[in-house]
């Protein structure tokens, strides 16, 4: 863990700490940094995943969508598939 100083406005602190129901100032501060951070991790992979999908063509999509849900489908059906 680091120790530092930092200015946060106190209102915007105690009404987080309502919403959150963290009961300590350092509590909420780390829920939101590992909040942000897994925003920021999620929007990298959905970027990722956009610059990947520029590449497919409209017979490739088709194709992935198709496999995609055929794989759902079968999981949430509760049927073994051998």
């Amino acid at each position: 863990m680091t120790i530092i100083r930092i200015d946060i406005d106190d209102e915007v602190l105690a009404a987080t700490m309502r919403f959150a129901g963290e009961r300590t100032k350092s509590e909420m501060v780390n829920l939101a940094l590992r909040e942000y951070a897994q925003r920021c991790t999620g929007s990298e992979a959905r970027l990722r995943h956009f610059a990947a999908a520029q590449q497919w063509d409209d017979r490739d999509f088709w194709r992935r969508h198709v496999a995609e849900k055929t794989q759902t489908a079968g999981r949430s059906s509760g049927h073994d598939h051998d």
